[in-house]
């Protein structure tokens, strides 16, 4: 079986999407072949050895607005070009996210058409969106009714990764409803055994850390992922956990980072929160494997990969019920919850510090169980696989 994703990018700091495509390829067995067409630049260094075939279809052409979401449909020459002429090679298309020229470049390609497909929204149809950018969310709308709408209603079926996601997914934009949900699960792959090299190489990251216990946050620096009430809610347990650092990993695409150090400084925790920027391999790993807990105070969050990466190394994850995955965090028993606020973090590092080691030790059990029972990548990934095959012999 041969697949081809589409997607705008496969730069590894765009976060899950890509993330995802890499861990499902690597979960199915050889005969499934997978390539990838994308909008971004042949010459981008990321794309030097990349593990799967990526056609890069780039350079976008577009004036830099101050609206990102005019930006990413801008126009890229080579793309609809490329889509005509080798769609009919592959026996399904998968269109991963929305709101981008690739999406655009799909509809004016797919629907109708005689190869099948399925749009992967990865949580970008969530109604947080439409509260906290309301601007925004009118252009999406304007979108929706002449091509993200109707894409979705042509594709064999809308993909979701757990239930949250597609329920919260309905009526969010007028029109075009008719469409097929089916959720496939989620997850990533077994993490590389536990090596003093990984520690090393985080360690060697942040020498100022020395050998001081930490929480980790994991992900890219955005408002939406609540960093700046981890600050607020960190500084309040400045006297209560002294011997507590926190480690924030994930590059600064939004350029936030400065202000939310500034704000760490004046309330007197700059000296305790470490920044590393994003960290792969055994950087990446040894944070993982050295934290304590890891926690993401997430206003919105589809999945989060770093979530089940986080259980798969036997970490308790300390989030939010606006995590979609939620319920199987708390109902594993490998983590805590709270709501999105500063009061929220804050009730979330006391419940977390009053814990005594051995039920801290038990929580850790019990993230390595909840990853092995919910978030294992290899059953998300033979789920889509069954789906395709099914539309295929239909």
């Amino acid at each position: 079986m041969k697949i081809l994703h589409i997607i705008a990018s496969v730069d590894p700091t765009g976060g899950g999407p890509i993330e995802g495509i890499l861990r499902q390829s690597d979960a199915l067995p050889p005969e499934i072949c997978r390539s990838i067409a994308t909008f971004d630049d042949p010459s981008a260094p990321f794309l030097h050895d990349y593990p799967i075939e990526v056609h890069a279809c780039g350079p976008v052409w577009g004036p830099k607005w101050r609206i990102n979401l005019v930006n990413k449909y801008g126009f890229a020459p080579r793309f609809v070009p490329w889509l005509r002429a080798h769609v009919g090679l592959y026996d399904a298309v998968i269109v991963n996210g929305l709101w981008n020229y690739a999406t655009f470049a799909a509809a004016r390609v797919l629907i109708g058409g005689k190869v099948p497909y399925f749009v992967f929204t990865h949580g970008m149809m969530d109604p947080w969106f439409k509260t906290s950018y309301p601007l925004k969310h009118a252009f999406k709308q304007a979108f929706w009714w002449f091509n993200e709408g109707p894409l979705l209603r042509g594709a064999k079926a809308v993909l979701f990764t757990c239930e949250e996601e597609r329920l919260l997914a309905r009526n969010v934009f007028r029109g075009h409803q008719s469409y097929v949900e089916k959720v496939v699960g989620y997850g990533t792959l077994e993490p590389p055994p536990e090596t003093s090299r990984q520690h090393m190489a985080f360690r060697a990251m942040v020498p100022q850390l020395s050998a001081r216990p930490f929480l980790l946050f994991l992900s890219r620096i955005h408002e939406k992922k609540g960093c700046d009430i981890l600050v607020e809610a960190f500084a309040r347990h400045v006297t209560t956990a002294p011997d507590l650092d926190l480690v924030i990993v994930g590059p600064d695409h939004a350029g936030l980072k400065q202000k939310l150090q500034n704000r760490a400084a004046a309330l007197g925790v700059g000296h305790r929160i470490h920044w590393t920027g994003m960290l792969q391999g055994d950087a990446k790993w040894g944070a993982f494997r050295g934290a304590e807990a890891f926690i993401l105070p997430s206003h919105q969050e589809n999945f989060g990969v770093v979530v089940a990466e986080a259980m798969a190394c036997g970490k308790p994850v300390l989030t939010t019920d606006k995590v979609n995955i939620w319920r199987e965090i708390e109902s594993s028993g490998g983590g805590l919850i709270e709501t999105d606020t500063i009061e929220g973090i804050d009730r979330l590092l006391n419940r977390w510090l009053s814990l005594n080691e051995q039920e801290r030790d038990e929580m850790r059990r019990r993230a390595r169980l909840g990853f092995e029972m919910h978030f294992k990548m290899e059953r998300a990934a033979m789920n889509i696989i069954a789906l395709i095959d099914q539309y295929i012999h239909d």
